[in-house]
C-alpha cells in the first residue's frame, strides 16, 4: 500500500486488495476460467447441439474473463484512496469536560 498526501494535506493509502473491485474481478475470473476449461475439455457434441451448434461453455467463460481482466485493470488504473488517521493529531472522541 502507497502512502501519499494530497493537496488539502490529508494522508491516503489504497484499499489494496480490500477494495471490493479486485474481488468481483477475481472471483469472475474464477468462473470464466472453469467455464473455458469447461468447454474446451469437457463439452460433448449432445450439449453443443441443443445450444444450436454453440460451445456456450467457451464462449461465456471468454466473456467473463474479458470482463475480469476490466475490473482488475480498473483497479490498477484507478487506485480507490482512503484517508489515513493521523496518530498524533487530537482525540476526535474526547468529551467535553472530561479529563
Amino acid at each position: 500500500m502507497a502512502d501519499s498526501t494530497k493537496p488539502d494535506g490529508v494522508r491516503t493509502t489504497t484499499a489494496g486488495a480490500f477494495d471490493i473491485r479486485s474481488i468481483i474481478g477475481g472471483l469472475i475470473g474464477i468462473y470464466g476460467v472453469i467455464l473455458l476449461v469447461m468447454g474446451l475439455w469437457f463439452t460433448d457434441s449432445g450439449e453443443i447441439d441443443r445450444a444450436d451448434g454453440i460451445n456456450l461453455n467457451t464462449r461465456v467463460g471468454i466473456g467473463l474473463l474479458v470482463f475480469a481482466a476490466i475490473m482488475l485493470a480498473w483497479v490498477i488504473l484507478r487506485p480507490l484512496r482512503v484517508p489515513v488517521e493521523d496518530p498524533d493529531g487530537p482525540e476526535q472522541d474526547a468529551k467535553p469536560g472530561a479529563e
